[in-house]
């Protein structure tokens, strides 16, 4: 008899999957859907550098590879026996939006760049940021830059001049000396 009840939830259990789709009918994993009505999550991932048209507009053929580097960032690829080819290579994937990826290959002579290889469908800052902006379907950019009008309206920078005697007025934290950043080590005081 404890085995009959013991069965009995099991029983009701299985008797709620005849619902769902046969096993021979199931679409894969890969797909969309799983089971028929379960779509699972899928990690956004987001790999390599991102470049836009102004950032490879600034480099020109004969910079020295440090200021390609400051321009463009550290190159996700290096290869030791190809010192002279930097590979920046850019993949997003995201869902509800289409796959994105691109390769930007800086190859010098030297030091000095040689040729900078960008692909076609290589986007504006502002392409870029619409392209990954799926979470807010009003199509409103985002603002990337002040206007002049916007900049003639911020309040001028405070001048160090000014920032200095209130600072010294004050004087330092009680019970906080500290040497002069000159001052060598072992030099006594």
């Amino acid at each position: 008899m404890r085995p009959l009840l013991a069965s009995l939830p099991l029983l009701a259990l299985l008797g709620g999957c005849s619902n769902l789709p046969s096993w021979a009918t199931l679409p894969s994993v890969t797909g969309e859907k799983v089971l028929g009505f379960v779509t699972p999550y899928r990690v956004e991932v987001v790999q390599g550098n991102v470049l836009t048209k102004e950032m490879v507009a600034r480099v020109k053929p004969g910079m020295p590879k440090a200021q390609v580097r400051d321009l463009l960032g550290s190159p996700l690829l290096t290869d030791v026996f190809h010192e002279s080819r930097w590979d920046y290579p850019f993949t997003i994937r995201r869902q509800g939006a289409p796959e994105q990826q691109r390769l930007v290959v800086a190859e010098f002579d030297g030091d000095k760049l040689k040729t900078l290889t960008v692909p076609d469908d290589l986007p504006t800052e502002n392409e870029f940021v619409s392209a990954i902006n799926t979470f807010k379907p009003s199509g409103k950019q985002p603002k990337l830059a002040l206007s002049e009008a916007e900049r003639a309206a911020l309040p001028p920078p405070k001048k160090s001049a000014e920032a200095a005697p209130t600072a010294a007025a004050e004087g330092p934290a009680p019970g906080r000396v500290y040497p002069p950043l000159d001052a060598k080590p072992g030099a006594g005081s």
